[in-house]
């Protein structure tokens, strides 16, 4: 058999080569963004310029050509979506309060109360597990349940009483640290 221009075998080789090559395009093109660690000796929150703790509270974006940006509490990754837009952002990252693993933003659930001491007094904790999320608020006897489609509709206000009980000043205070010993000896036992 002759391959031509003009013969059926060379036309749907070309067809089959063309998708192919399409195919390639589209999947090498997708990016798989992944959330980098947190160094608590240089990085800083971009919002809040504060120093970021490795610890349940830490966000990050990954923008498109690849930056990370971090932050300090989920409420200072919001500000920076509301002021910049989601046009160069990549994937949203947040950590899970009882593993510390990080999380896709858009999968995990979220609790929200304003008694709920974070490093910058919003008051937001993620979870992997709505499970996980309701252990939580049944065991603080407060909380809502979110998902990030619902924090779309938050208030995102800053708990002012919170932040004065500390003399808060844009900082990582004792109030985040004893968030964290008491998250801690929860932990320890068992809860």
């Amino acid at each position: 058999m002759k391959w031509t221009r003009s013969s059926k075998s060379y036309r749907v080789s070309l067809t089959a080569l063309c998708i192919l090559a399409v195919w390639l395009m589209t999947a090498c093109g997708s990016k798989d963004y992944k959330p980098q660690a947190i160094n608590e000796e240089t990085d800083r929150c971009v919002i809040c310029n504060m120093a970021i703790k490795d610890d349940v509270f830490a966000t990050q974006i990954i923008t498109t050509d690849g930056q990370s940006l971090k932050f300090d509490d989920i409420g200072c990754m919001n500000e920076w979506i509301t002021q910049n837009g989601t046009d160069t952002v990549g994937a949203t990252f947040v950590r899970d309060y009882n593993s510390s693993q990080w999380l896709k933003y858009e999968k995990a659930y979220y609790v929200y109360d304003a008694s709920i001491k974070t490093p910058m007094a919003y008051g937001l904790v993620s979870f992997e597990q709505k499970t996980e999320a309701e252990a939580f608020m049944k065991e603080q006897g407060a909380g809502k349940l979110m998902t990030a489609e619902q924090l779309e509709d938050h208030s995102w206000e800053v708990n002012r009483d919170m932040m004065d009980m500390g003399s808060h000043d844009h900082s990582h205070t004792e109030e985040t640290a004893d968030a964290e010993e008491t998250h801690k000896e929860e932990e320890h036992h068992g809860k």
